[in-house]
Order: C-alpha cells, then structure tokens, then sequence
C-alpha cells in the first residue's frame, strides 16, 4: 500500500517545491490615461503564463475580469482608507463585503490584501502609522466574521527605506527608528495569522542614491566587484538589501518569518541607465537567482516565497516626483507590446503580446514651422504639465531630439491624451495634424489607444507632476525635456 502511495507523494513533494520556485508574478498599476481593457489583460497574463497579480485597489472591472481565471490575486487598500478602517469596525465589515465577498462567490482567487500601500515611506513622514495595524485587525475580524480568514491573508507592503544599514553592512539592518513601534507591533499581527512580510526592493533606486553600489553589481553582472561583510560575499545588489532586511527582522526577533517581494523592477526609459537592455538584464538576472533557489547568505537555500515584478505596463499618469522614469517600469508597453524577451521559466519561454489592440487613427500633431514659433517653448511647456513628457528627460529615449522637434514631441502627447481632439492640437495656431509617423530612430511619437476607459486629467497644475516650469522651459530650450 505505501508503494503506491509512494509516486502520490513525491508528485506532491514535487509540486510544492515547484510552487516555491515559480512564484514569480507581476503588479498591475492603473495610472494610465488610455489603460488596456481589463478583459484584454488577463489574455496577455494567460499567454505569458504569468498566473500571480498584484492590484493597488479593488478596479470592479478588473476583479470580474480575473474571476475564474485561475490567477492568484493581491488586493490593495490605499493609505487613504486606513484611517477609516481604523476606526469603524463596520467600515471594515462593509469593505469586505463589497469588494471581496462577491468575487470569491465568482470564482477569484484572491490571497492577499496588502494594507495601505508603503505606508512607512519616509515621503509620508509619520501620518499612517497609528492606523496600519488596527486597520488589519479591523479586516481581519470582517474576515472571519464573512469566513474567508482561511482563504486570504493579510499583509503590509514596506518600502525598501523602512530599514537600513549605516555601515552598509547587511549584517547591521534595522528597521527606521521612527518606524519600530509599529513595525513591531506589525509583525505580532502578521506572526499571530501565518502571513509573510511583503517588501518592496529597489536596486535601481540603491544605485541611484548609494555610490558605492556600482551599476554592475546592481545588474547581477559577474563582473561586478563583491562587497564583503565579515566573512559573507555578496555579489549583487538584491542579495545585499535582501539580508538587510533579514537582520531587521532578527533584531526584531522575527528571523523566520517568511518574505514576500511585493515589487521588484527596472525601468526603461526617463533616465540614465533606464534602458530595456539594462531592464532585460536585470530581470534575467533576478529570474536566474530566484530559479536557483541559492538563497542569500543569511537564508542560504530560502528564496523569497513570491515574487512580483514591478510592473506589468508602463504608466502615463503616475507621479514623477522621484523621477521621470516613474511612467517606465513596464515589462510592456502602455499597449501591451513586450520591450524585451524575458523567460520567467513558468511554462512559457517569452512573454507574448496583446493581441488586437485597438488605437485611435493613425495621426499625429507636430509644430507647424511656417508659424512663428517665438512663444512655442512656453505653449511646449504647457502641454507637458498635463501630459506626459518624461522620454524628454536627460538620458530619455527622445532626450536628443532637437528643437523644434521636442515641441512637436510635447504637442502630440497632450493630443493623443486628448483622445485627438482638434482643439488639442490649436496651441494657438502652432500646432498641425499630420499623418506622417514623425518618429525618429528610438524615440517614438506614440498614437494612443482607443478606448472608453480613458481618464484624461485636463489639468495644467504642474506640481501635481512634480516638475517646475523652469525645469521644463530649460529642458525644452536646452533640445531635451
């Protein structure tokens, strides 16, 4: 009898270890202007074998469209409700109720709610931490009570800056003194309910703003020099901010709770080194690592549990305060098309395309040079503020257009955001409609998607972009953004 239970259980074993390894899904951001048909989505994620998502919020649209999709899904609850959920336990009652009770009744798979959104981000200072926990016990109450407290966990996505190193040594971490009550008393909760830590690790953002992180050593590069902690090698910048955080949490005495990448990433364009070639290296590397199941020096053996890669598109609406390549984390383009080939070893050995993706005709608004284009900078410079002008950018992929190409750059995204409206092509008298692609070399004039879901902001406030006009009217000047 054993010997034939024997093949059940090893497929069993199997299945589980397989699991764990392959745990690699995507984030599904909605700042878009012109998103993807939710429907269309989930057909990309189905092609590419991609089987996990992570949602900032609860899209209705978008959970109907994952029901019966056989995708595990992550929720997301913005730091905007915290407070409320807080609060009022029958908030917390009525949130359950609407946005999870009846997609589960349909068929959604959904694993976790991650509560708020980075919500110990230093941009935030101290404003969500005295809701982050009673929030989650406030919903996990709401889920025993709707008995779906064994189907889904809770969660709290950290920000890569919730802990450090001074000395730059993983063996140092801790979490931010400003944070550690309340992390402590998170860590409780998540211990108390089996859930893992979620976090959110950047080594585009540790090269950026450390110096002694070498752009090699954050691409997984073998070439890169290692960085050495007593007798630990690291060769990469993951492995390095993955053992930080382990520290943390053993200096917390939570060395064994599991851990989650909520978002991983690099961008492809808006900055330097925000290139698809850098991109593709990095997310090859990464998949390699987290397929080997090497594990890290402090957790040799122990990969993270899940992985999600940030993000699935790129996004025209996101905010830019910490840079233009903000709206270029995609492994997509706005209109679902890959910018690279990627084998996330789940079945499928590249990521597949959109398929009929429908766009708005085939035109363009450019800068009539028979006008006088004395004032062209300044109406440029408007258009920007409320469209999106981040490939403009030093180190962009149309940094080296030249003026007055850049302007015509600039008119064309406000008038594909305005759905081709021919008033959003007047810039008073500069502006002109053509039907002749003015792409140039790598830098493409884009024609945006026809769809009903639009969400076009006509607001020219430019500090709701994070940019300065004096910004924009130099980079305009000067042949870039």
């Amino acid at each position: 009898m054993a010997c034939n239970k024997l093949p059940l259980i090893l497929v069993l074993l199997l299945s589980i270890i397989w699991a764990r390894v392959e745990a690699i899904g995507v984030n599904w951001g909605t700042a878009a202007s012109h998103p993807l048909p939710p429907s269309k989505v989930v057909e990309l994620l189905k092609a590419s074998n991609i089987s996990k998502v992570k949602l900032f919020d609860t899209n209705s649209e978008i959970l109907e469209s994952l029901s019966a999709s056989n995708i595990d899904v992550t929720v997301g609850i913005p730091n905007s409700m915290l407070r409320s959920l807080n609060s009022s336990l029958k908030s917390a009652h009525s949130w359950v109720h609407d946005n999870l009770t009846r997609y589960f009744s349909n068929g959604a798979r959904i694993q976790y709610i991650a509560v708020g959104d980075e919500p110990f981000n230093q941009i935030y200072g101290e404003q969500f931490f005295p809701f982050v926990v009673g929030a989650a016990e406030n919903i996990q109450t709401a889920l025993t009570k709707a008995k779906l407290a064994g189907r889904v966990k809770l969660v709290v996505p950290c920000s890569f800056d919730a802990f450090q190193t001074e000395s730059g040594l993983p063996s140092k971490g801790h979490f931010r003194a400003d944070v550690n009550r309340t992390i402590a008393e998170l860590l409780k909760f998540l211990s108390k309910h089996q859930s893992p830590f979620f976090v959110n690790i950047s080594p585009f953002f540790s090269y950026r703003n450390n110096k002694n992180i070498s752009l090699d050593f954050a691409l997984f590069k073998e070439t890169a020099r290692p960085h050495n902690d007593s007798r630990r090698t690291y060769k990469n910048s993951f492995d390095l901010s993955y053992d930080t955080l382990v520290s943390a949490l053993s200096s917390a005495g939570f060395d064994k709770m599991d851990i989650v990448i909520g978002q991983i990433g690099w961008p492809t364009d808006g900055s330097a080194n925000a290139t698809s070639s850098n991109a593709q290296v990095f997310m090859k590397g990464l998949v390699d690592h987290l397929h080997s199941r090497a594990g890290t020096q402090l957790r040799p053996k122990e990969p993270p549990t899940e992985t999600f890669i940030y993000s699935l598109f790129d996004e025209d609406h996101r905010s830019i305060a910490s840079g233009n390549f903000e709206r270029h984390w995609g492994l997509f383009t706005f209109d679902g098309q890959a910018k690279y080939q990627l084998d996330l070893g789940q079945g499928s050995r590249k990521l597949v395309n959109a398929q009929n993706v429908h766009y708005l005709s085939s035109k363009w608004c450019v800068v009539n040079n028979n006008q006088n284009l004395s004032n062209a900078t300044a109406r440029a410079s408007e258009a920007c503020s409320s469209a999106d002008c981040s490939v403009l950018s030093p180190g962009g992929s149309c940094f080296n257009l030249s003026w007055p190409g850049n302007i015509s750059y600039a008119f064309n995204s406000y008038y594909q955001q305005h759905d081709q409206r021919a008033d959003s092509c007047d810039f008073g008298g500069l502006g002109l409609i053509t039907t002749v692609d003015p792409s140039v070399g790598t830098c493409r004039f884009i024609v945006q998607l026809s769809t009903s879901n639009s969400a076009v902001h006509q607001s020219f406030t430019i500090s709701h972009w994070g940019i300065t006009a004096a910004t924009i009217l130099l980079w305009l000047v000067g042949g870039g953004f």
